[in-house]
């Protein structure tokens, strides 16, 4: 599935803070300073990893596909909890042994994957997606942090806690990062799922980090330019004349106008309908009770 080169999809633009931003890094060990700081890059500028935007999005769409084909474990798996995988340790033992031949293995692994993990990857099958840690637009910040008080509130006296007074660290409002994911290799109806992901943050319908009950964490994505390749697997010529034209810095022949990028994201999101109709027909069937003849 991933040897060979099928088709690539890269994004960028930015992704700027609506209201302040709290991702922190553990509490400070520092005798001056926030107690629960930001995390920050080597230049000491905010940083948001680019894990926290995809898992962030995974368990949006996770929530999305609960509500269409149900709580199957096979359909939308908990990657936090072994058991709750779609192919826990015991099960990826027993198709080994059952598959030796490593065409038919990967075909049953497949077939045995969760929806979300085709994309977003499992212990057992590589992400087609991929995201850069946001790293702050250099000309827009200008070193400025925000400090802010909490309190843990006794809940018999209703005041504050002996001792539990603290100070966080935020990112101003108004913040841009600058946002970059490639995603190769990936179906259609992949293709789709992750347009209606991206769309959650354009949004402003995912926050990120913590502190979000308080009104923190609310982030807008904006996709300034896209670029696609996708060429027909009996033509290898258009892949030499991508990658001759990489070579030669000559990129933007594969830029996607809006509307045309608007088009891809239509034919995309059709085809994760169609997909997610014939799972859900195929779970229905499944779990349908046998009638005896």
């Amino acid at each position: 599935m991933f040897d060979t080169f099928k088709n690539r999809l890269e994004l960028t633009g930015a992704l700027t803070t609506v209201t302040a931003l709290r991702i922190s890094a553990g509490r400070s060990s520092e005798p001056i300073g926030s107690d629960l700081p930001v995390i920050k890059d080597a230049l000491g500028r905010p940083l948001i990893p680019g894990s926290n935007f995809k898992g962030a999005l995974r368990s949006r769409l996770e929530s999305f596909l609960r509500g269409i084909v149900g709580d199957n474990r096979k359909q939308v798996a908990n990657p936090a909890v072994e058991e709750e995988w779609s192919i826990t340790a015991q099960e990826m033992k027993q198709i080994k042994e059952d598959f030796k031949d490593d065409l038919a293995l990967t075909t049953e692994i497949l077939k045995q994957t969760d929806l979300i993990s085709h994309l977003f990857g499992s212990p057992w099958l590589a992400s087609k997606f991929q995201v850069r840690d946001l790293t702050v637009q250099p000309d827009a910040w200008f070193g400025q942090y925000q400090e802010r008080d909490g309190v843990a509130i006794d809940r018999d006296t209703e005041t504050a806690a002996d001792g539990k007074l603290y100070d966080f660290q935020v990112v101003p409002a108004g913040t841009p990062f600058e946002f970059r994911a490639i995603v190769e290799n990936a179906e259609d109806w992949e293709l789709g799922l992750l347009a209606i992901g991206l769309h959650q943050f354009e949004t402003e319908q995912i926050p990120l980090g913590g502190g979000r009950s308080r009104g923190l964490g609310v982030v807008q994505l904006q996709i300034d330019d896209v670029w696609w390749i996708d060429y027909p697997e009996d033509q290898p010529q258009e892949l030499l004349e991508y990658l001759k034209r990489l070579v030669n810095n000559n990129k933007d022949h594969y830029k996607l106008s809006t509307d045309t990028f608007d088009a891809h994201k239509q034919d995309w999101t059709e085809a994760l309908m169609r997909y997610l109709s014939q799972a859900s027909s195929v779970s229905s069937e499944a779990e349908a009770p046998s009638t005896a003849s």
